[in-house]
């Protein structure tokens, strides 16, 4: 049993645990894995994709690719998630150069905060621009079926904490970051342009992030209506913060997987989720395709 016997001790002992326990990633590891990934390519990616549950494919589009499973960078944490392959790839698609996430880990997989969103800081790291995010969701919204896909607008952070709790890293972004556009406004119209262009329907939404990996229950499912919540999920919301802290703009597309709890009387599976990112994953490549062509001839996506 530790006994304190000044008020110094105390201090020293809460700054040791913040310093090695909340903020494990700090710039000096960032480097050691940003000279790893450095080392296998030479390209100077300006847009980061995320890939979500059963999302894998999207990546089989980006041309001579380089690819690093997660395993040989070090710190990068490893997937356990179903339908996440854990490779990372760089690459060129549609004309920009980019870095894909085959496969993310989430909270809930017993991760700090800090692990699950170091991607995020990486590709600040290596001059990312611009954020993809893809994930799978279940539908608060009545007027989504499953395999519609969603542009995000907003989120609610329901999972209880926020990946910049801690020692702030002014290098990476400032103490406070302002939420108010969270997702790039100029993205999300963007994107609604690009998905009429390609005859592909397209909602646009508010997403909520639950810690899981519990489904959610039906009562806590219209807690979230109430609250406005259009979409149900675990993940996002931590990368999207940590995006913005680092002044990387954000364009998010949700799939929705499945009808969220108490919408039908069935029960959750995960297969479910995957046979539902199956089925719209045509229409994402062709809506991520359509927004990098887009954004080809813009500052973004030239970096």
């Amino acid at each position: 049993m530790t006994v304190f016997t000044h008020a110094h001790d105390i201090i020293k002992t809460i700054k040791e645990v913040t310093e090695e326990g909340i903020n494990m990633l700090n710039p000096e590891k960032s480097a050691e894995t940003l000279s790893a990934i450095r080392r296998r390519t030479e390209v100077k990616p300006h847009v980061g994709i995320i890939l979500g549950s059963g999302l894998g494919g999207v990546a089989d589009a980006i041309e001579n690719p380089v690819v690093i499973p997660y395993e040989d960078i070090p710190y990068w944490p490893r997937t356990t998630a179903i339908g996440h392959a854990g490779r990372l790839i760089i690459g060129m698609l549609e004309g920009v150069p980019v870095v894909a996430m085959q496969g993310r880990v989430h909270y809930y997989e017993g991760y700090g905060m800090d692990e699950v969103t170091l991607p995020i800081r990486i590709f600040g790291e290596m001059g990312v621009k611009t954020l993809f995010a893809t994930n799978a969701s279940g539908g608060i919204n009545l007027g989504y079926a499953p395999g519609d896909l969603v542009a995000i607008y907003d989120h609610i952070n329901y999972m209880g904490t926020n990946p910049l709790i801690g020692a702030n890293e002014d290098k990476w972004g400032p103490r406070f970051p302002d939420m108010t556009y969270a997702y790039d406004r100029a993205y999300v119209d963007l994107l609604i342009d690009v998905a009429r262009h390609e005859k592909i329907t397209l909602h646009k939404g508010v997403y909520i992030a639950f810690t899981g990996p519990s489904y959610e229950t039906p009562a806590e499912i219209r807690m979230a209506r109430i609250l406005g919540a259009d979409l149900v999920g675990m993940s996002t919301v931590p990368e999207v913060i940590v995006a913005n802290h680092m002044g990387i703009r954000v364009a998010a597309v949700s799939c929705v997987s499945n009808f969220a709890a108490g919408v039908t009387a069935n029960k959750l599976h995960h297969q479910e989720v995957l046979d539902g990112m199956a089925k719209a994953a045509g229409s994402l490549v062709a809506l991520i395709k359509g927004f990098l062509r887009q954004l080809s001839g813009s500052p973004a996506g030239r970096g």
